[in-house]
């Protein structure tokens, strides 16, 4: 996922803002990490660069 992808996204529950907490990078690209909405107390994995924006309920 592009850091700069962070200007779009929002939670798709309640379209909060998220904060991204990186585990890895490359330096332009975070290859696993967490978005975390404050408003829901909901955190969205990310898996090899990949967001899950899923509803928690909806994920595996």
């Amino acid at each position: 996922m592009k850091k700069e992808m962070m200007n779009i996204l929002a939670c798709p529950l309640c379209k909060g803002e998220l904060v991204l907490n990186i585990s890895s990078d490359d330096g332009e690209e975070v290859i696993s990490g967490t978005l975390y909405c404050a408003a829901c107390d909901e955190y969205y994995p990310i898996e090899e660069g990949i967001p899950n924006m899923l509803p928690p309920e909806m994920r595996d």
